[in-house]
Order: structure tokens, then C-alpha cells, then sequence
């Protein structure tokens, strides 16, 4: 029953997140369920690309603001603010991450979670 209500709270955390990122016009958003995950580190990843520094920290300053101002949640860790080509806000069970194009093809999160239900968000 735990679980279900983590899971629950993961979703709302990850909608939000969603929300912040297409306010400030994130691209390729896609999420990475891994509740069906043997291991999983975590619930949900979102992953956005950014076109510039600036932009992938207007996007991260907007996912904090939204779930900040609506669930009254901050982040549990976040890091990659100095050079902004890849920034992790870690919600617990939910982690954001949001990339530069060169850094997200480098890294390639869908890639290595490709076991896991990949759903693209629409714009």
C-alpha cells in the first residue's frame, strides 16, 4: 500500500515538473516511467532539452518555482547549475534532468533505460 501512495505522490511531483517545462518551452520531453523497474532508482525520470545555458537553467528555475509555488516541494538535490549543460533536480522519486542536445545525446538516458515505458510528452 506504500508503494501505491509513493507512486501517486510521484505522478503529481512529475506533472508539475512537466508543467514548468513547457512553460519556458522545453523540448523532447519525455519521461522514463520506471515503477515496472526491477532496482530502480527512482519512480519517474523527466528529461527536457535546452537550447542554451541560459535556457536549461530557465528550465530548471521554472520546474523549481512550479512544484515550489503549487505542492510546496524543493528539490532534495540539485546539481549542473555552474556550466548548465546538464542539471539534475532530484525530487526523491521523481528526477528531473534537464540537458543541452550535445549532453543529452551523450549521456542517453531513454537509451540506457530503454527497458522502461519511454512516453514523449506533447508540446
Amino acid at each position: 500500500m506504500g508503494k501505491t501512495k509513493e507512486v501517486k505522490e510521484s505522478q503529481v511531483i512529475l506533472d508539475v515538473a512537466i508543467k514548468g517545462l513547457q512553460e519556458v518551452k522545453g523540448e523532447n520531453i519525455v519521461c522514463i516511467d520506471l515503477t515496472a523497474v526491477d532496482n530502480a532508482v527512482c519512480d519517474y525520470f523527466l528529461v527536457c532539452t535546452g537550447n542554451s545555458n541560459t535556457q536549461v537553467n530557465a528550465l530548471a528555475a521554472s520546474v523549481k518555482k512550479e512544484l515550489k509555488n503549487s505542492l510546496g516541494e524543493s528539490p532534495w538535490h540539485a546539481e549542473g547549475f555552474g556550466n548548465a549543460e546538464w542539471i539534475i533536480l532530484d525530487y526523491v522519486n521523481t528526477v528531473v534532468h534537464i540537458f543541452q542536445e550535445e549532453a543529452r545525446d551523450f549521456y542517453n538516458l531513454e537509451g540506457l533505460w530503454a527497458d522502461a515505458k519511454i512516453s514523449k510528452i506533447e508540446e
